[in-house]
Order: structure tokens, then C-alpha cells, then sequence
């Protein structure tokens, strides 16, 4: 039972994970491949706090600001680079993050934090990441129905004409950072309390690949497609275990194909079959 409860566990915070960058790619379209530094700052930010006596729910929500707050600053620096310059910045961004944790002894370097204080129950941890993931979906769904899906839109689409018409893009470029990173901030804190050990290769530039594969076979700038992605990646190398030794080759093929036959993803071929069953209805 452990061991479904610990699959359903991780399962859901990629659904975060995914769910969060989307946001910011799929939403906005700026493109980013330093996703993980911000799940890497949440989990060590939360991992110390609660080392140093902090009750977990202060912890959790401190390092999920501090994400945040470090997602606004990126939006800054978006505002003055685009496309593949983003790309670079950011990736250089996670780059940094695992770099400075493997120096830092107050970080734990290589060795990373260990015996993080875990209060809650293996199932609890369980329903606090699953309610995470359900109400991210629930804004996700409810923000690309507003106004600010729109703006979200016009931004990611043609940025000097959302700005003739009135869009305050840095605003917009500035907002999806930081919800995106927040998601991934408490996807990071509630992580460190479940293993109870942190490293810094757990926040790798391979981990921010995975989980823009995730969003992109779901299908980039659908939120069920993206939560539909993180659940498909995290439960592929459990049910198929021979996958498991081959991850990233199988996540890469996936993505080439996907890029190559289906664009939109996992959500375009269910729009497509759904708008092929209604003509036959």
C-alpha cells in the first residue's frame, strides 16, 4: 500500500509541476528550461526552515513564496529577451541553482539536507499533494477563461500588437512567472518532506526537460493535457519497469514523435476526436 500511496504521491506533484509551466509556456508562451530550480528552491527553502524549527505549514508557505518571489524576478528578466534567448536565460538559471547548491556547506553541498522533520503521514502527504494539484487545475481552468487568459493570449501570440491594443504585457509576462513558479515552489516543499532528503541533482536540468516533456505530449496550453502528461510520465516507468532503466530515451522518442505527428499533444488528438465523432453523430 506504500507504495501506491508514494506513486500517487509523486504522480500528483508532477501534475504540479506540469500544470505550473504551463502557465508560463503554454499560457504565455515564454519558454522555460530551468522549471526545476524553482521546485529546487521551494524543497530547500521548506527543508530548512523546517531543520530549524519552523511548524511545516509556515515552512511549506515560505518556500512557496520564495519561488515565487524568484519567478517575478525572472519575469524581469524576461521582459528584455525572448524565445530562444528565454530559453537559454533560464536554463542557465537551473544551471546556477545546482551549481550554488553543491558549493554552499550551509545548503548541505553534495550531500544535499537530510533529515528533514516529516509531520505528516505518508497518506497525508498523499491528499495535501493531490488537493494542491486539484485546486492548481481549478485556477488553471478558471484563469484561461478570463480576462487574463486573453491577455495570456495576445501576449503569447504577438506581443507588440497586445500591446496596440491596450495588453500591459510585462504585467502579464511578470504574473505567469510567478504563478507557475509557486506551483513548483510547494510542489519542491512538499517533496523535501516526503523523502526527508534533498540533493541537488534532484533539481537538475533533467528534471526541468521532463517536465516540459510532460506538457508537451499532454499538449502545450492545455491544462488537463499537461496534468494528463505528468500523470502518463510518472506512471509509465512503474507499470513498464524495463522503461524505467531507459527514461529519458523513452520521453525523448515521445516527444519526437509527438512533435512530429501530433503537435497539439495528448489534448489535440482528443479534440480531434471529438470533433470527428460529433460529425458522424
Amino acid at each position: 500500500m506504500d507504495y501506491y500511496i508514494s506513486v500517487a504521491t509523486f504522480a500528483a506533484l508532477n501534475v504540479v509541476l506540469a500544470v505550473g509551466l504551463n502557465l508560463i509556456t503554454g499560457f504565455c508562451g515564454q519558454v522555460s528550461l530551468g522549471h526545476a530550480a524553482f521546485y529546487g528552491v521551494g524543497a530547500y527553502s521548506a527543508a530548512m526552515l523546517s531543520v530549524a524549527g519552523w511548524p511545516f505549514a509556515a515552512a511549506l508557505a515560505a518556500g512557496t513564496a520564495l519561488a515565487g518571489v524568484l519567478g517575478i524576478v525572472t519575469g524581469f528578466a524576461a521582459l528584455r529577451v525572448r524565445e530562444d534567448f528565454l530559453a537559454i536565460v533560464t536554463m542557465g538559471l537551473g544551471f546556477v541553482f545546482v551549481g550554488t547548491a553543491r558549493k554552499l556547506e550551509w545548503l548541505g553541498g553534495e550531500m544535499g539536507i537530510s533529515r528533514i522533520p516529516s509531520p505528516l503521514s505518508k497518506s497525508g502527504y498523499a491528499w495535501l499533494a493531490i488537493a494542491g494539484a486539484c485546486v492548481l487545475i481549478a485556477c488553471s481552468l478558471h484563469v484561461r477563461r478570463s480576462w487574463m487568459g486573453r491577455a495570456f493570449d495576445g501576449v503569447a501570440q504577438d506581443e507588440l500588437q497586445a500591446q496596440t491594443i491596450g495588453i500591459d504585457v510585462p504585467m502579464y509576462k511578470i504574473a505567469a512567472f510567478f504563478m507557475g513558479t509557486a506551483a513548483a515552489g510547494f510542489a519542491g516543499g512538499v517533496y523535501a518532506h516526503v523523502t526527508q532528503l534533498i540533493v541537488p541533482d534532484a533539481f537538475g536540468f533533467v528534471v526541468s526537460i521532463s517536465v516540459l516533456a510532460m506538457v508537451a505530449i499532454g499538449g502545450v496550453g492545455s491544462t488537463m493535457g499537461a496534468a494528463t502528461g505528468a500523470i502518463l510520465l510518472t506512471l509509465m516507468p512503474e507499470m513498464f519497469r524495463a522503461v524505467n532503466d531507459y527514461k529519458l530515451l523513452v520521453y525523448g522518442a515521445l516527444l519526437l514523435l509527438v512533435m512530429r505527428f501530433g503537435p497539439k499533444g495528448l489534448a489535440g488528438f482528443t479534440a480531434w476526436a471529438r470533433a470527428k465523432g460529433g460529425r458522424h453523430a
